[in-house]
């Protein structure tokens, strides 16, 4: 994509209501404006980084055996209020009603919707198990919505929910979304910490938050250093092995780990001073099984291996696509701008052409564009004729992982720069050679 014919509005200035670090890189990058309190437009580079998102959760989830579908963001209120949510909710919920004077909702989550479809269409535990997921934006009225898409009113949530015979079973499927999101997390160039959740009014220990370490974090958080260095599951694990996905889970549940709200200081004291680790968290999922609550109420039952009826347990799962990515640019920045890592980076390599009209510049940079986009890079092209310092700063402020610098001077030589975002560092590569360097 050449920068003269993209659409990149960038700011110079920090907008004033820019609280924290990626609020005030997203907006300065051109990545998203907002419309109201709350509510923000994805611009075509924020749209990018949020596609690239979307597109590792989507294959994670696939890889575990989930089911991509789609749900209404509008839903009826006669599902909530068989649920015995409608009036529980809360101001959160955006309640509104059509011309017909039917009550309907903005759904701020699927739990009753995803119910309805199953018990409409399954009747047998032969069809069990089930895990539905889809990826849509959901509306929460946060009374004081805040940070950017950190935490927004409108926001995109891929949210995944499990259907399954008994409590056992139910537990392998919460162990297969914890395994998934591991992955997920790792893909998106994070090492996410699951941290044990309250449960609420349903008991048990099958919730948990996933938290990533960043100074700019919400909430405080305690684990052990231990997790800094566990491996992630590799792209073979075997989802359908119950005990190896069981193993993965009590290597990543078994060291301490705790938000400030489910602290215990008498199990941190017993973990060794040199492996505790205090620091600040951002919350980027979470899972939870709740049994059957939901399918009690309304109903949604298979016939089980002895013939009789009985009511489905249930987990749900989610992660929030649009708040992973202001997390990831609060772990991942510096006083320039953001650092992407290269596999949600919105395009791969920023190619610099330092003067736009040199017929040999032009024609040098025109020849790499076809050749990189060629080997598969996504590139954007600054071909615009702007001074030498705003393009080093636009490029560093939207961070793509590699700058290719192409001057007059480095083209009568046979040479480009070659720059990474991450680390600073500057090599010197032959123009012939520049692609498959690249590429290597």
């Amino acid at each position: 994509m050449r920068l003269s014919r993209y659409f990149l509005p960038i700011l110079k200035e920090t907008p004033k209501e820019a609280e924290i670090v990626s609020h005030r890189l997203m907006l300065r990058s051109g990545m998203i404006r907002q419309q109201a309190a709350g509510i923000y437009s994805f611009l075509p580079l924020g749209k990018r980084v949020l596609d690239k998102v979307c597109r590792i959760v989507r294959e994670e989830q696939d890889r575990s055996g989930a089911v991509e579908l789609l749900m209404p963001t509008i839903q009826s209120a006669d599902l909530w209020r068989e649920s015995g949510r409608y009036d529980d909710y809360g101001k959160e919920m955006l309640r509104i009603e059509d011309r017909h004077e039917r009550d309907l909702l903005f759904g701020p989550t699927n739990e009753e919707m995803v119910t309805d479809i199953f018990r409409s269409s399954v009747r047998s535990y032969k069809d069990l198990p089930l895990n539905l997921y889809h990826i849509q934006w959901k509306f929460r009225d946060e009374v004081r919505p805040r940070f950017g898409v950190m935490r927004s009113r409108e926001f995109l949530m891929k949210d995944a929910y499990s259907f399954d015979i008994d409590q056992e079973s139910a537990r392998i499927a919460y162990n297969r979304m914890f395994v998934a999101y591991l992955r997920t997390f790792e893909r998106c160039g994070l090492k996410a910490i699951p941290m044990r959740a309250d449960t609420g009014p349903i008991g048990g220990d099958l919730s948990h938050e996933f938290i990533i370490l960043a100074s700019t974090g919400e909430s405080q958080v305690y684990c052990h250093r231990d997790f800094l260095d566990l491996p992630v599951p590799p792209s073979g694990v075997d989802f359908a092995d119950a005990q190896v996905l069981a193993d993965i889970v009590s290597a990543w549940t078994t060291p301490y780990a705790a938000t400030d709200e489910m602290h215990d200081e008498a199990a941190w004291n017993a973990v060794p001073a040199d492996a505790q680790l205090a620091a600040r968290g951002i919350e980027v999922g979470h899972i939870f099984y709740f049994g059957t609550k939901y399918s009690a109420a309304m109903n949604a039952v298979v016939t089980g291996p002895d013939g009789k009826d009985v009511p489905v347990h249930m987990g749900s799962y989610g992660i929030g696509p649009s708040r992973l990515i202001a997390a990831i640019i609060e772990a991942f920045h510096d006083e320039n701008g953001i650092v992407w890592p290269k596999s949600i980076a919105p395009f791969d390599i920023g190619l610099i052409n330092m003067k736009p009209g040199d017929a040999e510049c032009d024609k040098a940079c025109d020849d790499l564009y076809a050749k990189l986009q060629a080997a598969g890079f996504d590139v954007l092209y600054d071909d615009e004729d702007t001074r030498a310092g705003a393009k080093f700063a636009t490029m560093d402020l939207i961070g793509l992982p590699t700058q290719v610098i192409v001057g007059p001077r480095g083209v009568k030589a046979g040479e480009a720069e070659v720059k990474d975002r991450a680390t600073g560092e500057r090599q010197t590569v032959p123009l012939a050679a520049l692609v498959e360097r690249l590429k290597a």
